[in-house]
């Protein structure tokens, strides 16, 4: 069957208006786990992964303070860094994937995180996502992280027809300019935390129903 009309010139006129609505919602929308390197941007958005960034951003300070450096995680126990991150879901997991992570930046990179998304992906427990995060808020690369708020909001505002995070970005890097991927990855974020919740979304107060295919369809009151 032949696409309507036009049909790819509404899909991205949809998009400028969500888009424009977005900004102006939300225009300090940044990055909230907190950080001052790369280094620890890596370490809070592994620590991140099915947890939320307000626990992270309580537990990380006392890691920083024990484990300074990528030589420094690379050296220490499991235990001690288990101990570490305990208040953190997965933690025994997430504490093998750091030391070992920093044993290859320690090893392959001089102690420094690399810049490339092949590079990141190399690295024991950094997926996509958290590669994305790196290179778009650390190194300006402009990069699109898919995390469950920005699938969720994604998928019912109809940019979207995908659940696969992989699926999704390409979808929304295919109806927005590279310079506003890391932008708008924040603002989806937000929106997804503060209105399009995953219970109880407040969709009649929403600034975006008028464009969000989930709420038109009767899907959300």
């Amino acid at each position: 069957m032949r696409a309507a009309p036009n049909a790819g010139n509404v899909c991205q006129e949809k998009a400028a208006h969500i888009s424009k609505l977005l900004q102006q919602l939300y225009p300090e929308a940044r990055c909230s786990l907190h950080y001052q390197n790369v280094f620890q941007l890596l370490v809070a958005t592994m620590l991140s992964a099915q947890c939320t960034d307000a626990r992270v951003n309580t537990v990380a300070p006392l890691f920083f303070q024990q484990f300074p450096t990528p030589h420094a995680v690379a050296q220490a126990s499991i235990e001690a860094l288990e101990a570490c991150i305990q208040p953190i879901g997965l933690f025994r997991v997430k504490a093998r994937n750091l030391k070992n992570a920093c044993r290859i930046l320690v090893a392959d990179y001089s102690g420094d995180v690399p810049r490339t998304l092949k590079d990141l992906l190399r690295l024991p427990g950094v997926g996509r996502k958290t590669a994305h995060v790196i290179l778009g808020n650390a190194f300006g690369v402009p990069a699109l992280p898919v995390d469950t708020h920005a699938a969720r909001v994604s998928q019912r505002l109809g940019l979207t027809h995908h659940r696969d995070p992989n699926k999704i970005e390409k979808d929304l890097c295919a109806l927005y300019p590279p310079e506003s991927w890391v932008r708008l990855s924040h603002q989806l974020i937000q929106h997804g935390r503060q209105v399009c919740r995953s219970h109880r979304p407040l969709c009649t107060s929403c600034a975006l129903n008028n464009y969000c295919e989930a709420y038109l369809q009767g899907r959300f009151s």
